[in-house]
Parts: structure tokens; sequence; C-alpha cells
């Protein structure tokens, strides 16, 4: 259990910089897909080496989208 704490901790690490990026560029544009496509590679290669399987999708893939939502809401609370 806290192997698979850390992990997604550690896709949430990753996933927020990209959040924060996403969120200052246009939605459906060539950066805006790099900023959310880029983490997923990592958060795969991550998964595989912590040794879990596919039942751990139904963790990760939250872990991925809260990360990518706070780094957007740092964006926008940074902007204020």
């Amino acid at each position: 259990m806290a192997r698979l704490a850390l992990l997604l901790f550690l896709i949430f690490v990753i996933t927020v910089p990209f959040g924060y990026w996403r969120a200052g560029v246009k939605k459906l544009s060539r950066d805006w897909f790099l900023a959310v496509h880029l983490p997923v590679p990592v958060v795969i290669l991550l998964r595989l080496l912590f040794g879990f399987g596919w039942w751990a999708l139904l963790f990760t893939i939250p872990a991925f989208a809260i990360g990518q939502y706070a780094g957007g809401l740092s964006r926008s609370l940074l902007a204020k």
C-alpha cells in the first residue's frame, strides 16, 4: 500500500508542471497536446517499474488528472 501511495505521489508531482504549462497555452494547440501527453510515457514507466498491473490505472489516471488540474490551478492563482 505504501508503494502505491508513493507511485501516486510521484505521478502527481510529475504532472503538476505540465498542468501549469497546459493552462498557459491555447486549448487544443500543439503545446497543449504536448503538455497533456508528454508525461504519459513517464507515468507508464513508473507504473511498470513499481510492478503494478493494469488494475493500477484505476488510481494512476485520477492522480494524473489531479496533478494536471493542480498545475493549472496554481497558474491561475499565481497570476492574480
